[in-house]
């Protein structure tokens, strides 16, 4: 049931804001929109990083001291079955990490690896594979509506999904996780970027996952906070800032595609998207000196020509999720086995 209501809530992210304040859609047009953020990715291969000092307080200094192996974890949505493929592949391949960094989707399969590295895998593939997720997206379009005029801001609540977190982690504060992790919402009230580091660990996952459009914004300390994914979709430069050495960039595949100027009226708002999402990893990757080896491991998808496509936002059709995990397996696993 707990699956069942988190899949519920987990339908899509971030394109909300820019199609919600570019383009006047019709409901159905909207909501289709807000899921092309389920959809994100990284192109497989590696890299060199270098490692800046980062003032993160009395804990992050300790993780900066001793960190050696990042897991850097993208946002995605339903995408980031892919992530619990790569993470049974370093897995297997005896790959653990000292740091998790997570963000949106990444922040909870994150979240999970950092509180138990040695059943997280298993408790993840439960969980994404679980046969009441394909049933989880049936609630009608009067009931989305009903939430939608009731709040005026959000489709969904964000109480199952707190519940779900309740359930699965077997710690509840940053300080009491096996392998230290921090995560990253967007703040409203200063438009930057804020990282999770110590505390409660459930209000800041929800923080870093909750999507502008399906989930309201996450009060804490008197701030509010959107999706991680608005600031840092896939932050390595976090964890190279933290001390990592080796850094693993577990992605769900949408930057593996190349992108195309755009030739219809809705790819102009994905296009756009994109390259908002994307820039930064880029950016992050192009700038990374010799001292950190960079692994973006492959999501085993298919190649497919430079451009956008509606898939982005079938979010309901979920018979993809095994497949998504054991491709990625496959591939990562393939990748690890010629890297070593």
């Amino acid at each position: 049931m707990l699956q069942r209501m988190f899949w519920q809530n987990f339908l899509a992210f971030d394109f909300v804001s820019l199609v919600m304040r570019s383009y006047g859609t019709a409901f159905c047009e909207i909501e289709d929109y807000l899921t092309a953020f389920a959809l994100g990715g990284g192109r497989p291969g590696l890299a060199a990083a270098s490692s800046d000092r980062l003032a993160a307080g009395s804990r992050g200094d300790a993780v900066e001291q001793r960190t050696r192996v990042a897991f850097v974890l993208g946002g995605g949505g339903m995408l980031g079955a892919h992530e619990v493929g790569m993470l049974r592949a370093l897995d297997e391949a005896g790959v653990r990490p000292d740091l998790v960094v997570g963000t949106s989707i990444g922040a909870l399969n994150g979240a999970l690896v950092a509180a138990d590295p040695a059943n997280a895998v298993a408790r993840l593939t439960t969980l994404w594979s679980d046969n009441a997720a394909r049933g989880a997206l049936g609630a009608p379009v009067w009931e989305r509506l009903w939430t939608l005029a009731r709040s005026g801001t959000h489709l969904h609540s964000a109480e199952p999904l707190r519940r779900m977190l309740e359930e699965l982690l077997p710690v509840s504060s940053f300080e009491d996780l096996a392998v230290p992790f921090q995560c990253v919402a967007a703040s409203i009230e200063r438009a930057m970027a804020h990282w999770f580091t110590s505390g409660p660990i459930i209000p800041a996952v929800l923080a870093s996952a909750a999507a502008p459009g399906l989930l309201p914004p996450v009060r804490i300390d008197g701030e509010h906070y959107f999706d991680g994914g608005l600031v840092h979709s896939i932050p390595v430069g976090r964890a190279v800032q933290l001390g990592a050495t080796t850094v693993y960039v577990l992605h769900v595949g949408r930057i593996e595609r190349a992108l195309a100027p755009p030739r219809r009226p809705w790819e102009v708002g994905l296009v756009a998207f994109e390259i908002a999402r994307r820039h930064r990893f880029f950016e992050e990757m192009s700038s990374l000196p010799d001292e950190v080896t960079v692994h973006v491991l492959p999501t085993g998808g298919e190649s497919r020509k430079a451009g956008v496509d509606l898939s982005q936002v079938r979010y309901r059709n979920m018979s993809a999720i095994e497949s998504h995990i054991e491709r990625a397996y496959r591939s990562s696993a393939t990748y690890l086995e010629q890297q070593a």
